[in-house]
């Protein structure tokens, strides 16, 4: 009997234990409107505290808020599905392309230095610069940690926002990042609006100085197959590189289109 009860208390605290863990998967399920936000950061919380994610980190995340611009932002881009034209057109590629030029010459020395180190040359750096932020005159003023969690708890791609949430946490407690820092609405920080996963993996410094974002941009641009030399047109050997960066198409295209005109000099920026 005494060995029977034994048995059935260790039944019931397996069946309690797994009622428990079956609450607290549905409790951190994803939503679609703010309602269950609140309490899907409670049991966000207790799940990275028990992954080692320290007080400071969980504290901002506390004080998060349901980011109804940044799920406004992310079910309405549209640009994407523009034509190529469309598309050099609305992100003002001319003017891109003219800024770059300049750029390119006015900061020569810091160019050759990164593509001694990291063999890219100075256009797709600066075409990617302005395109994401117009050479760090529009960086973004949403909360980074509030973006990031919202689309963490959204429905839409919880796993990829999950990964970049404890990349946040994880540079918070690090002192790289704050629960203040803002950025755009996805939660892209600095000059060339890197994500979470891509500052741990490939920053190289306050991504908010422009030097140290275009090295960080060329260190992940070589981190996947950039050769020095080779060219990033469609089809040549970097542009898969390029496809890392940004996984819209009419964007790649642009940046490699952008980025040689810059490299060479010359012609319209919406020629081919």
């Amino acid at each position: 009997m005494i060995r029977g009860r034994a048995v059935a208390g260790a039944v019931f605290g397996a069946m309690t234990l797994l009622g428990c863990l079956a609450s607290s998967v549905e409790a951190a399920q994803c939503g679609s409107s703010p309602a269950g936000f609140e309490a899907w950061k409670r049991e966000f919380s207790a799940e990275a505290q028990g992954k080692g994610v320290g007080p400071t980190a969980l504290s901002a995340l506390m004080q998060t808020n349901y980011a109804s611009a940044t799920i406004a932002a992310d079910r309405g881009q549209r640009s994407f599905s523009l034509t190529l034209d469309q598309f050099l057109a609305k992100r003002g590629a001319t003017t891109i392309v003219a800024k770059g030029r300049q750029l390119k010459q006015s900061h020569a020395a810091l160019f050759a230095s990164i593509e001694q180190r990291y063999g890219v040359p100075p256009g797709p750096l600066i075409a990617i610069w302005g395109m994401e932020t117009g050479f760090g005159s529009q960086r973004g003023n949403q909360n980074m940690l509030s973006s990031i969690a919202t689309l963490a708890y959204d429905c839409r791609r919880p796993e990829f926002f999950t990964d970049q949430l404890y990349a946040a946490l994880k540079l918070i407690d690090r002192g790289t990042l704050s629960g203040s820092t803002r950025g755009s609405m996805h939660g892209e920080v600095g000059q060339t609006q890197f994500m979470p996963k891509s500052i741990l993996a490939y920053g190289t410094g306050n991504l908010e100085v422009a030097a140290n974002a275009l090295s960080s941009t060329a260190n992940f641009l070589k981190a996947h197959g950039w050769r020095a030399g080779a060219g990033y047109q469609p089809g040549e050997p970097n542009f898969a590189a390029i496809e890392a960066w940004n996984a819209a198409g009419v964007y790649q295209k642009a940046i490699a289109l952008m980025g040689r005109q810059i490299d060479e000099g010359g012609g319209a920026a919406a020629s081919r």
